[in-house]
């Protein structure tokens, strides 16, 4: 098997014939691309974050303060980005991070499906968001033998809540991350001046219009009723009032991998190993949930220390293969990405996907080649340095 960046060699041939990439190859150009393909409603939920997006910014710009120290005469002519997670070994540290409304950012609506397909062609898994458009069996069946893991947004009635589980390990989820910073909305200007919020309208929610214990909680099916349903669903999404003494109720439902999602301190990783949990995900919803914290990179080696031998995945700010390669270096076990891949489905559908993830394949391969690291367990802390 090649290396992910002689990817770029075929770029380089075909401009020798005149033909040059249709779709971008920077993050800048990817946005101003799907800024163009989406709504202004779909745009505003998708770039936008928390009150002025300063923590959102911070998440992006904190990656600056850190460089990597280039080591030469490494031996990099072949690099290994394969990592391990709950003894399953993945090709790439990538993953596809959960997008609540990754279903409508296709003009097809069908976005969730088309993610799953590109996650099987490229082998990078998903992470796929309680909040779809086609029901999550359908997405399972779609990725095919590439991993996936099913992000839950807890409801507030338990026995939905158990219903969504059992769903997942019987279409063959293999393992359950639970979102923690999105038990209610949180302050978010660019959609309240639209007064657009997706989900309200009836998008994106297919687990919940086809799960039999929700749909019992209905006069009339979602089909019959589509406000009835939806405003149920609005009352029953947030759970604010979850707490620790919940977990060990969410522990008991599956024998899956447990993973908590929106984890920033080694105080919250401990006492979340302790109540059973089998991995931590690090993330601050990308900024769009609160605004005024910290930037999500500057929290992770704390998390990582408090984590020992658990898993740490790691999303929020993420636009490049320059900072995966810091990500990792930092302690993370894997790397999710949110926006890079919704821009790349609005922009080219499911080929745009996957040439995000390749460009971001090679840009991380090459920077381990230059810089003289050949594999992942190279990538160590010492491995960066701050930046004045």
């Amino acid at each position: 098997m090649g290396n992910f960046g002689d990817w770029q060699l075929g770029i380089y041939l075909d401009g020798l014939q005149g033909v040059r990439p249709d779709l971008p190859m920077s993050y800048a150009a990817l946005a101003e691309a799907a800024e163009a393909a989406m709504s202004p409603e779909l745009w505003s939920y998708v770039a936008g974050g928390a009150g002025d997006e300063h923590t959102q910014d911070a998440n992006v710009a904190a990656f600056q303060r850190w460089g990597l120290v280039p080591r030469m005469l490494a031996g990099a002519a072949e690099r290994d980005l394969s990592v391990e997670l709950f003894g399953q070994r993945f090709e790439t540290p990538l993953m596809l991070a959960p997008v609540g409304v990754i279903g409508i950012c296709e003009e097809a609506g069908h976005g969730d499906l088309t993610t799953a397909r590109a996650a099987a062609a490229t082998g990078v898994p998903m992470v796929a968001s309680t909040l779809m458009q086609d029901p999550m069996e359908d997405v399972a069946a779609a990725l095919g033998d590439t991993p996936g893991w099913f992000q839950l947004y807890p409801p507030s009635d338990r026995e939905v809540c158990e219903s969504f589980v059992r769903r997942a390990e019987a279409s063959g989820w293999q393992a359950i991350v639970v979102t923690l910073d999105t038990l209610t909305l949180g302050w978010r200007p660019r959609d309240l001046a639209l007064g657009s919020f997706p989900q309200l309208k009836g998008l994106c929610l297919a687990n919940y219009f086809s799960d039999p214990v929700f749909r019992s909680r209905l006069a009339v099916p979602p089909e019959e009723d589509l406000e009835a349903a939806t405003g149920h669903w609005a009352l029953t999404f947030g759970n604010p009032g979850l707490s620790w003494d919940d977990l060990a109720w969410l522990r008991s439902l599956t024998d899956l991998p447990l993973l908590l999602k929106g984890i920033c301190s080694g105080e919250d990783v401990r006492r979340a190993l302790d109540h059973g949990v089998d991995g931590i995900y690090c993330s601050n919803h990308g900024g769009r949930q609160a605004n005024g914290g910290l930037p999500a990179i500057d929290c992770l080696p704390e998390v990582v220390e408090a984590a020992g031998d658990a898993p740490v995945v790691f999303d929020s700010g993420i636009r490049s293969g320059a900072e995966v390669v810091k990500a990792l270096a930092l302690g993370a076990s894997a790397v999710g990405i949110g926006r890079p891949y919704a821009y790349g489905l609005a922009v080219g559908g499911q080929r745009g996907i996957e040439h995000v993830l390749r460009c971001l394949l090679a840009e991380t391969d090459l920077i381990m080649a230059v810089d003289g690291y050949p594999d992942i367990a190279s990538l160590r802390r010492d491995a960066l340095r701050r930046v004045g």
